[in-house]
C-alpha cells in the first residue's frame, strides 16, 4: 500500500482499532479519529489507542464528529483519498432509552463526514451500516438486493438513513461510497455491550446469562479478522456505478454507490455459542430465559454472494477458533 493517509473514524472502537492495525501493518499512514466517550469503559478504548500509537505512521485526533468546524478543518488539512467511517453510536437496546444520541452521532456526524468528502476530493468513502437494517424482513439469508424499509429500532433507522445520505452525495457529487452491513462482529478487544463479552463476564463471575426469546436465537457471528480483511479488500475497489441500470436495485445504483453484507454466511445457535464459551472457560453458565426484547430479531444470516464475486472474499474463521482466541484475550486482558 502507498503512503497516502487514510482516515479511520471510530479508531478507538472495536472494528476501527482492528482496521487501523491492519492498515498500519501494511505500511499505510492512518489518522485515527475518536471522541472516546463513555458509552462503554473508556479504559478499553484508551488501551486500544495505546497499541496504535506505538506505530509512527499513526496519529490520533480526539474530535466529536458533530463539531462541524473541527471536521471541516481536519478534512481540509489532510484531503484524505480514502475515508473509513466506523464511528457511530452503536447498540439496538441503548437506542430505546437514548434516541437523541443516535441522531447526533449517526446523522449529524455523518453529514459532516460527507461534507468533508465532498469538498476535499475523497476518492472512496467506506462507511459502517448494520445487519439491523433488515428489521422486519423474514426472508433468509438477508440479501442486499431485498428492500429494507421496515426498521424496528432507531439504531437501524439511523443506519438505513446513512445509506440513503451516502447515495444522495454519490449521485450529486460523484463520491464513490461503499456501505458495509456488519453482522454480529466478535473477537479480541471486542465491545463490552455485545453478547460474547457479556456472556464471558457472567460465566466467570457466576452471574446469570440473560437469554432472550428463551435462547432460541441465531446470529451470523463474524470474526473481527474476517471483517477487517473484507474492508481492506474493498478499499481499492470504489464502486463505479451501473449506467446500464434500468430497474434500480437496493444494493447498487447509476451513482458510484454500493452496499455489501459483511457476514459469516453461517448463523450459529445462541445456545451453542454459550456451550462453547462454557467449554473455553471451564465453567457452567447460569441461564435466565427471557422473552424477546423490543427492537430485536430472532435470526440474522448474511448472503455474501456479491462480496465473494467482487473481491473473492470468504470468511476464514470458524466459531470454535474465533471463540478460543476471544477467550484467550479476555483472560489476558482481565488477568484471570
Amino acid at each position: 500500500m502507498s503512503q497516502e493517509t487514510t482516515l479511520v473514524t471510530g479508531a478507538a472502537g472495536f472494528i476501527g482499532f482492528h482496521v487501523a492495525q491492519r492498515l498500519l501493518a501494511a505500511g499505510r499512514k492512518v489518522v485515527g479519529l475518536d471522541i472516546v466517550n463513555d458509552y462503554y469503559d473508556p479504559l478499553l478504548k484508551e488501551a486500544r489507542l495505546e497499541i496504535l500509537k506505538r506505530d509512527s505512521n499513526f496519529s490520533f485526533v480526539k474530535l466529536d464528529l458533530t463539531d462541524r468546524a473541527g471536521v471541516k478543518a481536519l478534512f481540509a488539512q489532510h484531503r484524505f483519498p480514502v475515508v473509513i467511517h466506523l464511528a457511530a453510536q452503536a447498540g439496538v437496546r441503548y437506542s430505546l432509552e437514548h434516541p437523541h444520541a443516535y441522531v447526533d452521532a449517526n446523522l449529524e456526524g455523518f453529514i459532516n463526514v460527507l461534507e468533508g468528502c465532498r469538498h476535499n476530493s475523497c476518492q472512496h468513502l467506506l462507511f459502517a451500516s448494520s445487519s439491523s437494517v433488515y428489521g422486519s424482513n423474514t426472508k433468509l439469508p438477508f440479501s442486499t438486493h431485498d428492500n429494507v424499509d421496515h426498521p424496528i429500532s432507531l439504531y437501524a433507522a439511523s443506519k438505513k438513513a446513512n445509506e440513503l445520505m451516502a447515495h444522495a452525495y454519490s449521485h450529486l457529487y460523484g463520491i464513490p461510497a461503499t456501505g458495509l452491513r456488519f453482522f454480529t462482529v466478535y473477537g479480541p478487544w471486542g465491545r463490552p455491550d455485545m453478547a460474547m463479552f457479556i456472556f464471558a463476564k457472567a460465566i466467570l463471575s457466576g452471574a446469570p446469562i440473560k437469554l432472550f426469546n428463551n435462547g432460541d436465537m441465531q446470529r451470523d457471528f463474524t470474526y473481527i479478522d474476517d471483517i477487517s480483511e473484507a474492508i481492506v479488500r474493498l478499499m481499492s475497489r470504489p464502486p463505479q456505478g451501473r449506467p446500464d441500470s434500468v430497474t434500480p436495485d437496493p444494493s447498487s445504483s447509476k451513482a458510484p454507490w454500493k452496499i455489501y453484507n459483511i457476514g459469516n454466511n453461517n448463523p450459529e445457535q445462541l445456545m451453542q455459542v454459550v456451550s462453547l464459551l462454557e467449554k473455553e472457560f471451564g465453567r457452567t453458565a447460569k441461564k435466565e430465559m427471557l422473552p424477546m426484547q423490543p427492537g430485536d430479531v430472532p435470526a440474522t444470516y448474511a448472503d455474501i454472494e456479491d462480496l465473494a464475486r467482487d473481491i473473492g472474499f470468504k470468511p476464514a474463521t470458524s466459531i470454535e477458533d474465533g471463540l478460543a482466541r476471544f477467550a484467550r484475550w479476555y483472560r489476558e486482558y482481565h488477568r484471570i
